[in-house]
């Protein structure tokens, strides 16, 4: 089979996805992180600084409804997260975030923290598929932000790459343990991209962000959240990532315009670990 036909499969299985989860599962969209993550971690002994921002030019006027999860509003909120994350080893990362938010007319507001761990399994291209895993707790200031103090968050990775072309998935499990939600059930939502590797300072991308429900009880589909995002990405001088892009909202219960901007930097520093095993699959 060539290189097209697999494209053209795993491009069809990819907005059917999209199709499919948006029909029967998914969790609140996290508008701190428009991100999708790849196979690839964080080398070991690497660290990487990064700062995620959004803002909604055109979003809703009442809290509760669109990005906006808590009592302010999403109409003109800015959105800004703070990651560092460490390489711990060839194959496993940790990272800690600070979440920060500028509702309209409201200041300057933490909104929240989170601790994850995310790894790669197996080597690149030993599978039919590059399979990863990622682990994650939130901790939110509610009633402002969130109508959940603490949640779980579970994420598969899976990604193909077609020569210049690289599909990415990026399931998403969510659970409240604290608050409101916590005596229900998981919450399914998505992060899918599509990128195509250029050149490496500019190269162009398409992402999917999703979110509507209960795994056992979906939202109608005009209260669920979707989002297209044509994106341009690439890798700057002296160790600089970027990633932009505006999202559009697909369905009524989404906010309309988003605009995206993460910005990133990384630096190896040492490692506080020995390379991996040759046989490991997990470390």
């Amino acid at each position: 089979m060539t290189n097209y036909y697999r494209l053209a499969i795993w491009s069809s299985f990819l907005a059917f996805s999209v199709i499919l989860f948006s029909n029967s599962a998914a969790a609140q969209v996290d508008p701190w992180e428009f991100e999708v993550y790849p196979y690839k971690t964080q080398g070991r002994g690497t660290i990487e600084l990064e700062m995620n921002n959004a803002v909604v030019p055109n979003g809703h006027s009442q809290g509760g409804n669109g990005t906006a999860k808590g009592t302010f509003r999403s109409q003109g909120m800015w959105y800004n997260g703070n990651e560092f994350t460490y390489g711990l080893t060839d194959r496993i990362e940790a990272a800690a975030y600070v979440d920060f938010a500028q509702p309209g007319g409201h200041g300057f507001w933490w909104a929240g923290d989170k601790l994850r761990l995310r790894g790669r399994l197996f080597d690149e291209d030993v599978l039919p598929v590059n399979l990863g895993w990622y682990v994650e707790l939130e901790w939110h200031k509610t009633p402002q932000f969130d109508d959940a103090a603490l949640e779980l968050e579970l994420k598969p990775i899976i990604e193909k790459d077609f020569g210049r072309v690289s599909l990415v998935l990026n399931p998403v499990f969510e659970k409240p343990l604290y608050g409101r939600g916590h005596d229900q059930g998981f919450e399914f939502g998505y992060r899918n991209g599509a990128y195509y590797r250029w050149t490496r300072y500019f190269s162009p991308g398409v992402e999917f962000y999703g979110g509507v429900g209960l795994i056992d009880d979906s939202d109608p589909l005009s209260e669920q959240q979707h989002y297209i995002f044509p994106v341009v990405w690439g890798k700057l001088p002296h160790g600089f990532e970027y990633n932009f892009g505006p999202g559009f909202g697909l369905t009524r219960g989404s906010d309309r315009v988003i605009v995206k901007f993460n910005l990133g930097m990384e630096k190896f520093v040492g490692s506080l670990f020995g390379p991996s095993p040759e046989r490991s699959w997990f470390f």
